[in-house]
């Protein structure tokens, strides 16, 4: 256990204690994939916070007469009890007991909404669990307890790795780099880089191609680098990738932004289509859209790139100065390879909050 991140039991004061807060989804530029240890990177990431994509949690804990072995809880998604979600919860709330031992006295009742459709094909862990773990540490600083920095990102990366990078923004590493000196494993933190004028309004938008079920979860896919072929040699070249990355984001470079982003998305595909056994997550609409932008970037010079998940939706990058043409790109071209049309323009935002 980090003893740094420990927290002691308490004796509470009030019968219930509430916390609400709002944490955006992110968007990794240089991918994470690969796991070891207790939710611990296997190479460094860096991501962009979103703004509009975001989980609103609120957290309600009702002290209980007599403290219990296991930490009871309800949790409700848009108002509805989803019992569905219970599983993963109650995993998150065993992980962070030996760092909130104080836990198991209440009862807790979760109420969390998301502002883009739970049928978007938009995974809400990063953005959920990030909401989840700030409420942790409201209730914990409200029951007088010290907080200490960074602590919600670590807990956030017990319930979803992904989750420690939406705290903050707009551009935020996981992972040890030596060209970030505050990074660490444990938790994510802003980069410091002064990013270029161009890069600081940048805007994503996300193309629904396909809002079913993936066909392997993010955590069997992570679980797929042990043993894999070429592990090694891609856990070499995220850093490698990441320091060219941060250099163009803080000179403007756009050329080499372009061509790391890609190169990112296509190595993480790469990487499950050389698994054993392997996935192709990717749909023939979303080769279309890529082909689409490659085509577009190549005859109308405009600097857009594309990034993937681990699914099968695609992020569009791309400066605020030409907004008003991709905007007509997506609607004349793109939109037609959307899941009914359908797809959210969002931008890089700040972070978690309170509500």
């Amino acid at each position: 256990m980090h003893a740094a991140f420990a927290s002691s039991s308490v004796t509470p004061t009030q019968p219930k204690y509430t916390a609400q807060h709002q944490a955006p989804s992110n968007i990794a530029l240089v991918k994470y994939w690969g796991k070891h240890g207790e939710q611990l990177p296997a190479n460094p990431s860096i991501s962009f916070t979103l703004d509009h994509c975001r989980s609103i949690t609120k957290m309600t804990a009702k002290t209980l007469s007599t403290p219990t072995d296991h930490i009871s809880f309800e949790v409700n998604v848009d108002g509805t009890p989803a019992p569905h979600f219970a599983p993963k919860i109650a995993t998150y709330l065993d992980r962070i007991k030996p760092y909130c031992p104080w836990l198991p006295q209440f009862h807790f009742t979760i109420d969390t909404s998301n502002t883009f459709p739970h049928s978007s094909g938009i995974a809400s862990s990063a953005s959920g669990m990030a909401a989840l773990s700030c409420c942790v540490l409201d209730l914990e600083q409200q029951l007088g307890l010290e907080v200490v920095e960074h602590k919600a990102s670590f807990l956030a990366r017990l319930g979803s790795g992904s989750a420690s990078r939406s705290l903050d923004g707009p551009l935020i590493v996981w992972g040890e780099h030596p060209d970030v000196p505050t990074s660490s494993d444990l938790y994510a933190v802003d980069t410091g880089t002064q990013m270029h004028e161009i890069f600081a309004e940048y805007r994503d938008t996300i193309l629904l191609v396909d809002v079913g079920t993936k066909a392997v979860s993010s955590t069997v896919g992570h679980g797929l680098m042990k043993g894999h072929a070429f592990a090694k040699a891609r856990f070499e070249q995220a850093p490698t990738n990441l320091t060219s990355l941060l250099r163009a984001l803080q000179t403007g470079d756009l050329e080499k932004f372009i061509e790391i982003t890609e190169s990112e998305a296509l190595t993480l595909h790469a990487m499950m289509m050389a698994s054993t056994p392997y996935f192709m997550l990717m749909k023939p609409n979303t080769l279309r859209i890529i082909e689409a932008i490659w085509e577009l970037r190549a005859t109308k010079k405009l600097p857009v790139c594309f990034t993937l998940d681990a699914g099968a939706n695609v992020h569009l990058l791309y400066p605020k100065n030409i907004e008003q043409q991709v905007h007509q790109f997506i609607d004349d071209e793109l939109a037609q390879f959307c899941h009914e049309g359908r797809f959210i323009h969002d931008r890089l935002g700040a972070g978690a909050s309170p509500v």
